[in-house]
């Protein structure tokens, strides 16, 4: 990884890390990742999670935030900071591109580097996020055996919901469909953030697929949107945003759940998979 080959280059000092990513930038929390034992820095491989800690403050604008970029040059130029890796998603990304925009214009000699890490495998010019693979084998492990537990519960629970993250892309939801070894099989319908949802499309597709196996197994992801482009479960804005100003997502199951009761007249329940993902 980034860390060992810094190490291994001869070219380079020391790694610092940033307790909770950019936060610890800001704070100066600094320490010597290279002053670890070898065997820690390769079990970081098999490490879920981020083992330095990562955080949700928003850099926002060079204009706006012009005084936390200028903390962010201060802080490296302090330690002699010449490569920035920031790993994360498309927020990171953009964390990284405006800090590197602000090295080159105040003439700080650095390099900028963001490291694709998103579970949601969302971000252009990568063939796939390093954080999907692990995130695609447990969705679909979960899908085939919740399905497995319809199967046999259907004269109780005929249909089940799994809800799973997915704000703006449906690779995650789609995932769940790789377990797949026949028609049978959950799950039985998926629905994607980039296919405009309708409930009436989805009392349709219930009825369908309960009149062909007796069961129904649903995914959705939780960014579901309208024709209109609006958040399904995001009924004006009773969701609130979050600190990077997006939309509070969750409650996709909840509403599907109680469109199918009401309109198919059949028992349904939920599972959310969260952070587990």
């Amino acid at each position: 990884g980034v860390i060992q080959e810094s190490i291994k280059s001869g070219k380079i000092g020391s790694v610092i890390g940033a307790t909770n990513g950019v936060l610890g930038v800001l704070k100066e929390d600094l320490f010597d990742i290279s002053a670890e034992k070898p065997e820690t820095i390769e079990a970081l491989k098999q490490t879920p999670a981020a083992a330095i800690g990562s955080c949700r403050y928003k850099l926002k604008s060079l204009e706006e935030s012009k005084a936390d970029f200028e903390r962010v040059l201060d802080v490296f130029g302090a330690h002699n900071i010449r490569y920035f890796f920031y790993a994360g998603g498309n927020d990171s990304m953009d964390t990284a591109d405006k800090v590197n925009k602000l090295a080159t214009d105040a003439g700080y000699e650095l390099v900028c580097m963001g490291i694709p890490k998103t579970v949601d495998n969302d971000l252009a010019c990568t063939d796939h996020c390093p954080g999907y693979p692990s995130v695609a084998k447990y969705v679909a492990t979960c899908a085939a055996e919740a399905g497995r537990d319809t199967e046999a519960l259907y004269t109780t629970d005929t249909c089940t919901i799994l809800e799973v993250m997915g704000r703006n892309a449906g690779w995650i939801a789609a995932a769940t469909g790789l377990a797949h070894r026949c028609p049978e099989d959950a799950p039985h319908l998926v629905y994607l953030p980039e296919a405009a949802f309708s409930f009436d499309k989805l009392v349709s597709d219930v009825k369908e697929v309960l009149k062909e196996l007796g069961r129904v197994f649903i995914v959705a992801g939780e960014g579901l949107k309208d024709e209109n482009g609006e958040y399904v479960t995001a009924d004006k804005g009773a969701f609130g945003k979050d600190s990077f100003g997006h939309v509070q997502l969750g409650g996709v199951a909840e509403m599907l759940k109680a469109m199918i009761e009401k309109e198919v007249g059949i028992k349904a329940r939920f599972n959310k998979l969260g952070t587990n993902q």
